[in-house]
């Protein structure tokens, strides 16, 4: 976004405009009580283009960050590397937009990369019928609970202690607000929980996440006849897509309906986004999924085209009946993730999997022959836990200060139980290297 500083015949022209007589007319509402008597101590008066800058780049150059430093950071937001290609594609005038269309009349270029969207999200999920995506992996979880009430006509929701606690979190303000409940089991650290007999004939669905928050590879095959067989629906997130290019996928262990986050696939790391949610599901229950859905069909000529075939957002339906998201898809993101996977392919995907789970096995043979360290994985993807002799987060704090990015410890993310105060969370994926592997461990003998 660019410096445009305003002069003075600009405040003239834009409170003639409005029939202000002053700026401060425009607070006249705000108590005086709430305002400031005088400028904030220590701000810089206004500047020059360059000045600002040179300030912003000075702030930015603080952070430290993926590509500036070893990086291990994962727990639901993974680094990986973007072809070139795919940022050119998304910003060529085909498909530039200034805002993600919803309406019926978009365009055949947009309904047609989002129909191959859909045909790539329902083959990596081996389910039958996907959304054109949703706002990201978290919201779309809260959107298979909700959808799982009222397919099952209950109001009771199972979940996993391998959830990622910010997906169960998003569970919970729903389950508040909505009046649904939601019976959490305790953080699954070591990866052996059951959820049978938590299952009774009020429970709508069964959330579970695969690789877990821990890293936990599991087969949710038995969990799914064990719900089939008491009428609830079984929910599989996966966090980390890239996963699926080696685990088996979800709707082959029987899940009836499936949410990921999709940023690893054509979308970088950010400071809180944007990403982009999966949903997908079984035929049967396609009017019951929120968001939207492209279909193919002929044109009045016999002519192959595309078009909205469900839309349940309250604008194209009654309010009463809309099973909306508050995002109709994540357009930009979604068509990013289009292109990567089209570039890489089907094997090119297994490719870019085994890479991932190769230098995590790597990592974590290092880490876990450091004196004190115990992994607690006997299966993983890219992402594995490991317990420390004392506290996990004063060692990420002393190694950040080293500028080495030492993975996430799991207090950060459930603060409120001390059995999780020395579990570290490592991640490694394609990006990882000996450079960047080396320091880390060098690290971790000197401040363990």
């Amino acid at each position: 976004m660019r410096y445009l500083p305003l002069t003075e015949s600009d405040r003239r022209d834009m409170l003639a405009a409005i029939g202000a007589r002053s700026i401060d007319a425009l607070f006249e509402d705000v108590p005086q009580s709430a305002r400031l008597a005088n400028k904030i101590a220590g701000l810089p008066d206004h500047q020059g283009e360059l000045e600002v800058e040179r300030a912003f780049q000075a702030f930015a150059a603080r952070n430290v960050s993926p590509s500036s430093a070893p990086f291990f950071i994962g727990a639901g937001a993974y680094r990986h590397h973007v072809p070139a290609a795919v940022d050119y594609m998304i910003q060529r005038g085909e498909f530039l937009t200034s805002y993600t269309p919803y309406q019926p009349e978009i365009t055949q270029g947009t309904l047609q990369y989002l129909f191959e969207f859909q045909t790539q999200v329902a083959l990596l999920t081996g389910m039958e019928v996907a959304n054109a995506s949703m706002y990201d992996g978290s919201t779309a979880a809260a959107e298979a609970v909700r959808m799982a009430n009222r397919i099952t006509r209950r109001s009771r929701a199972v979940i996993s202690g391998g959830l990622h606690p910010q997906y169960r979190g998003i569970i919970e303000t729903a389950a508040h607000w909505e009046g649904f409940t939601v019976d959490c089991a305790a953080p699954d650290a070591a990866g052996l929980e059951t959820l049978i007999d938590r299952i009774d004939k009020q429970t709508s669905c069964v959330v579970v996440q695969n690789p877990s928050f821990f890293g936990h590879v599991r087969d949710f095959s038995r969990l799914a006849a064990a719900c089939q067989a008491a009428g609830a629906l079984l929910i599989v997130v996966v966090t980390e897509i890239v996963s699926l290019g080696l685990i088996e996928a979800p709707g082959t262990m029987g899940a009836d309906i499936v949410v990921c986050e999709g940023q690893s696939i054509g979308n970088g790391l950010g400071f809180g986004g944007p990403y982009v949610g999966l949903f997908a599901t079984r035929e049967k229950y396609m009017r019951q999924m929120p968001g939207r859905l492209v279909g193919e069909t002929v044109d009045a000529d016999g002519k192959r085209g595309f078009v909205l075939t469900l839309s349940t957002r309250e604008q194209h339906i009654r309010r009463e009946k809309a099973t909306s998201n508050i995002c109709t898809n994540a357009g930009l993101c979604a068509l990013a993730f289009t292109v990567h996977l089209s570039l890489l392919g089907e094997a090119g995907f297994r490719r870019l999997a085994e890479l991932n789970h190769a230098k995590a096995c790597e990592l974590a043979e290092r880490v876990a022959a450091l004196p004190g360290v115990t992994l607690l994985n006997e299966s993983f993807f890219n992402e594995f836990t490991v317990r420390l002799p004392g506290p996990a987060a004063p060692v990420v704090e002393a190694l950040a200060a080293k500028r080495i990015l030492a993975g996430v410890p799991v207090s950060r993310l459930i603060p409120d139980d001390p059995s999780v105060d020395t579990l570290l969370l490592l991640a490694a994926t394609e990006t990882a290297t000996e450079a960047g592997m080396a320091p880390l461990i060098a690290g971790l003998k000197e401040v363990l």
